[in-house]
Parts: C-alpha cells; structure tokens; sequence
C-alpha cells in the first residue's frame, strides 16, 4: 500500500527557524516568561539621584496608554551618560526629538536596549559605550515633561521594561549612607 501524501498544513521537518510545530531554539516561546533584567546599571544616567518625574506605567497591550519609561528630572545642557557598557545601535532624531539608543552587552537575546530623549547625541552609531560616558547633552525643549527631563526608556525587543530594574538597589537608595558595626571589634 502506498504511503498517504504529505499534509500541506504540516510544518517542513527539514525547514529552520519557527513552524507550526514550534519556536526556532533562539526564540522563546510565547508562553514563556521574559528573562529577568539584569542590574548591570552603574550610574544614573543624569545626576546623582535625579528625581523621577514620572514612572514607568505599563500598558496593557501594544497601543494602550501607558509611560513606556521615566522621566528624570536634569538641567538643560547636563551630560547623560551610558547606565552600562553597550554599543550604540541609534543616535539621530524621531519625531524631531533627539535619541540615542544603546543596546546593553551581556544581557541575553535579544539585548536590552536603553532610550535617552531629548538629548542632543555626541556619540554616532556604532560607537562602543562605557559606563558613565557621557552620550549626550538634554535638549532645553522637545520634552513631554513640565519642565526639562530626560526620558529613560528600556527594551527587549519590541517589549518595554522598567528601566529603574537596571539599577542595583545599592544604587537606587536614597538617604545617607549608615555605617554598621563590625563584628568582634570592641566598642570604645
């Protein structure tokens, strides 16, 4: 007996990549949760601790309102530096703000990528980013803020995370810093 025809429908063992019959090894399932952002942070990326305007609202779908970001608070004319080392994948204008992107090394597939608007770029396309190194100046205007800001976004992908998770929590404290006693030292 001769064996049935091959299904139309049915996914190509031969083919890579995703198929009906699953995702490709390099892409996670939908069903699968985000990989955790990393604190790679190791400065804000205006300021000391700048102080955050507005948070990071989720939305609930793709087009839903929400703030994709935060909005620190930053002088015009203040350096806006790099949280992490990265490389920068976008340095120009959207929508007449200035942007530069940075995506993050290390941090998994598909990297992070952070967002700093409105900045006016002194870094191009390309360029490999150190922690701290200053990427741009903010804008006087082209903000959404009241007064001057910086919006801090973070992505994975097409998906909008928290940028604030980028930061230790050593980082992200604020107050002054207590000193604790050491144990096996006598008190004076």
């Amino acid at each position: 007996m001769a064996p049935p025809p091959p299904d139309p429908t049915a996914p190509d063992p031969t083919a890579s990549g995703p198929t009906a019959s699953g995702p490709s090894p390099t892409t996670p399932a939908p069903s699968d949760p985000a990989p955790p952002v990393p604190a790679v942070g190791r400065v804000w990326p205006v300021g000391v601790r700048p102080a955050v305007l507005r948070g990071w609202e989720p939305p609930a779908g793709p087009y839903a309102p929400g703030h994709r970001g935060v909005d620190l608070a930053a002088a015009p004319g203040a350096g806006v530096r790099a949280v992490a080392a990265g490389r920068v994948s976008f340095a120009g204008r959207v929508a007449g703000r200035g942007v530069v992107s940075v995506e993050l090394s290390a941090t998994g597939l598909p990297p992070l990528r952070t967002t700093y608007e409105p900045v006016r770029a002194l870094v191009r396309q390309g360029d490999e980013v150190a922690p701290g190194q200053v990427v741009g100046t903010v804008k006087p205007t082209g903000s959404h803020c009241a007064g001057t800001c910086v919006h801090w976004g973070l992505l994975r992908g097409d998906t909008y995370l928290d940028p604030l998770a980028l930061l230790p929590p050593w980082l992200r404290r604020s107050g002054p810093s207590r000193l604790l006693p050491v144990l096996g030292v006598p008190l004076p």
